[in-house]
């Protein structure tokens, strides 16, 4: 019995053993077991309170942007050659989502996700949760289911007209009760948000249809050139809307480091734009060069158009282009703005002066002798130089400085550290108020600074000898609105030559200046100088005859010194090569006496190097060795 008894608990005890061998064994590898089956979905209404329960799950987003479709012709954005959903800030777009069941706004939640830049922040506009409202309120981000077909829906979005401009990744997001889900981005699905001059509550808003179609969506244009006397003109190819720009548009703002928070602000586009296109200090689009070598690169007169330029320094990851000169960085300035939605034109002032040291004055040295002191003359006119007028408002100015902006992206003095210009108010220009932002000073002394020359004393010091008040920004040129003609805006830069109000506008500016003590007011001349060559100027190949008259309007006999030199200059002022002096004593009799004197300038340039980019250059001087009531 015992053995028995023994038996029999020894085969209870294998067996508990056996269980917990078993539980052993199995539990490592139950999780390689496959789960058991869903039960089926029940069907009738028990089917649609099941579907209800279950997560909502993005299927496929349809952006509508064909070329053709509503979406890119209601915001003009039609020409530009890209796959990619183009719009514009302040008006909505249209877009189609298809589910994984039928969207059911009382338990189902969805909005659209939109990031820009390499660190998106909501609270910085360039993280955008977008939701899904009853109605659509206009100027916010805001979206609005407006048809609903089975498992698609049709949202309307919205976006704000201070949006912030760029490529933006979408992503949609869905919530219920019974959990969350994300789409993963899809390059496909990109959207690029531009400026939008046709949405009044944008700051680049133009109201002119005819200017829109010139300043935004005219990708062909023409940029003058040469001198005030002689103006030629040359065709530019914008392509602003050519495959791949704006994709190289954006990497130029990109390369520039700056944060996106800041690009729904024209303002900090523009600058941004001016110092970009340019490379001294960048790693900017274009290096300039004025040497007259170009072995290394393209000569600036090969270019014809910006597209090979933009994308060269995009295929080559930034790497500067050679070569540019100031017409060159003008018409890329011009592309870029206008493909990114900034109404732009492209502008040549004729006479264009360079003032070095904020004077707004363009000083001429001369020693004991009436002599050049070279290390000293710095300040130069060029012949021509191109720069840009873009179109926006002004918040940042006081009421009336909207409108036009002059910006200069050719590198000739630094703004705030970086080699950049504008944007500058043509208002605050034309009125001399040069202490308003941005770089006016500048902008002005290039169009309206009086020429001012001084002699050195005996002691070391300069007196001021002589002025020129009317030589500096003439013929300010653009391409006409709606066709080929040179337009002249030099009125929107300053008021008519001499006039109170010319005069009154430099007057204020250069008070601000950095020669305010030594600026002389206007005061009446009676004893006029005039400089005029034979017909239409020199000609390659030929000789040409220079005319210098003198007239005495006072009353009295005036005794006069007239020094004379013809000087070749390239169109940028920098002096090249000397080509005759003269000093000459003259009696001028009274009352409207005349005093003239001309000679030949023989067929010279032959021995002149690179004669395309060289312009004859010619002044006098003259000084007075009587007391004169006038400037002399």
């Amino acid at each position: 019995m015992g053995r028995v008894r023994r038996t029999g608990e020894t085969a209870r005890n294998l067996c508990l053993v056996t269980k917990s061998l078993t539980v052993i064994r199995e539990t490592p590898y139950s999780h390689c077991l496959p789960p058991p089956p869903p039960p089926p979905p029940p069907k009738g209404k028990k089917c649609q309170q099941y579907e209800i329960l279950q997560r909502v799950l993005l299927k496929s987003i349809d952006l509508l942007k064909s070329k053709s479709g509503a979406n890119r012709t209601e915001h003009h954005t039609h020409l530009y050659q890209s796959d990619n959903l183009i719009i514009r800030r302040g008006q909505s777009f249209e877009m189609w989502i298809t589910l994984s069941r039928p969207f059911n706004p009382s338990s189902d939640e969805l909005h659209l996700d939109l990031k820009t830049g390499p660190l998106a922040v909501v609270a910085k506009g360039t993280h955008v949760i977008i939701p899904l409202v009853a109605k659509l309120e206009g100027d916010r981000w805001e979206a609005a289911v407006v048809k609903q077909e089975d498992k698609k829906i049709k949202l309307l979005v919205n976006s704000p007209a201070t949006a912030v401009i760029g490529r933006y990744q979408l992503t949609v997001e869905t919530n219920n009760q019974n959990g969350s889900a994300s789409s993963t981005h899809d390059p496909a699905n990109d959207i690029y948000i531009l400026f939008n001059p046709w949405c009044q509550d944008d700051i680049v808003y133009m109201d002119s249809e005819d200017e829109r179609q010139e300043y935004i969506l005219n990708d062909t244009g023409r940029i003058y050139y040469g001198t005030k006397d002689q103006i030629g003109a040359r065709t530019w190819n914008y392509g602003q809307f050519s495959d791949r720009i704006l994709a190289a548009c954006l990497f130029v703002m990109e390369k520039s480091g700056t944060s996106p928070s800041g690009w729904g602000d024209p303002v900090n586009v523009v600058r941004i734009i001016s110092a970009m296109v340019n490379s001294p200090d960048d790693q900017g689009v274009l290096e300039g060069n004025w040497s007259g070598d170009y072995s290394n690169g393209t000569s600036p007169t090969v270019w014809s158009g910006s597209v090979e330029i933009l994308e060269e320094y995009h295929k080559k990851n930034g790497t500067p282009v050679k070569y540019g000169q100031c017409w060159v960085f003008a018409g890329v300035v011009t592309t870029v703005l206008r493909c990114l939605g900034i109404p732009t034109r492209t502008v040549t002032n004729f006479s264009s002066a360079h003032d070095t040291d904020v004077s707004l004055t363009t000083d001429v040295y001369l020693d004991e002798n009436l002599e050049p002191i070279e290390n000293l003359n710095v300040d130069s006119i060029w012949n021509f130089h191109v720069w840009n007028d873009c179109w926006m408002a002004r918040k940042d100015l006081p009421p009336g400085h909207g409108g036009w902006q002059a910006v200069d992206a050719t590198p000739q003095e630094t703004s705030q550290g970086t080699y950049c210009c504008g944007p500058a108010s043509l208002a605050a220009v034309r009125y001399g108020q040069v202490y308003l932002k941005r770089d006016t000073a500048f902008v002005f002394a290039e169009v309206n600074s009086d020429k001012i020359y001084w002699q050195k004393n005996a002691d070391g010091t300069f007196t001021q000898i002589y002025s020129e008040k009317k030589i500096v920004g003439i013929s300010i040129s653009t391409k006409a609105v709606g066709s080929n003609e040179r337009s002249d805006i030099t009125h929107l830069y300053k008021h008519p030559e001499g006039s109170n109000e010319e005069r009154i506008a430099v007057e204020t500016a250069c008070s601000f200046g950095s020669k305010a003590k030594a600026y002389s007011s206007p005061t009446a001349q009676d004893v006029s100088l005039e400089v005029t060559l034979d017909g239409e100027g020199p000609k390659m190949g030929k000789d040409a005859e220079l005319m210098i008259t003198l007239k005495n309007s006072s009353s009295q006999q005036r005794s006069v010194s007239l020094h004379s030199q013809v000087s070749v200059m390239y169109y940028t002022g920098v002096h090249k090569a000397t080509v005759r002096t003269d000093t000459t004593d003259i009696e001028v009799l009274p009352n409207e006496g005349e005093w003239s004197i001309s000679f030949w300038m023989t067929f010279f340039h032959h021995s002149v190097k690179f004669w395309d980019e060289l312009q004859l250059h010619s002044h006098s001087l003259r000084g007075s060795r009587r007391q004169n009531t006038g400037n002399q």
